[in-house]
């Protein structure tokens, strides 16, 4: 499948993404500047906090309670359509999504 994050500044990245990758690691396997995962995917820390383009957000799946929690600690504005990348798996049914990357 195909993933494009959008930085700050406007520049894309797009790139390849495997089927079971969850896009954190895919974002820091493909160099996406803000998106850190510190915790390596553990739900402990909202480095990889992202925006979900709009017509995407249903497509992704829900935020389920402790996601929800970690949201609130995230460096940047939290938003409608915040989500963690590492609780986002690429699937076919993904192809072509559209990630938003906050300002710090």
């Amino acid at each position: 499948m195909k993933v494009t994050w959008t930085l700050p500044d406007t520049t894309q990245i797009t790139a390849e993404v495997a089927n079971g990758t969850n896009l954190m690691q895919a974002a820091v396997d493909n160099n996406v500047p803000g998106v850190i995962g510190e915790c390596g995917g553990c739900l402990s820390c909202a480095t990889c906090h992202i925006y979900v383009e709009d017509a995407w957000v249903k497509k992704t799946g829900a935020v389920d309670d402790f996601e929800d929690a970690m949201l609130d600690v995230a460096e940047a504005e939290r938003r409608d359509t915040s989500r963690l990348s590492c609780q986002i798996e690429a699937t076919d049914a993904l192809d072509g999504l559209h990630l938003i990357v906050p300002q710090p």
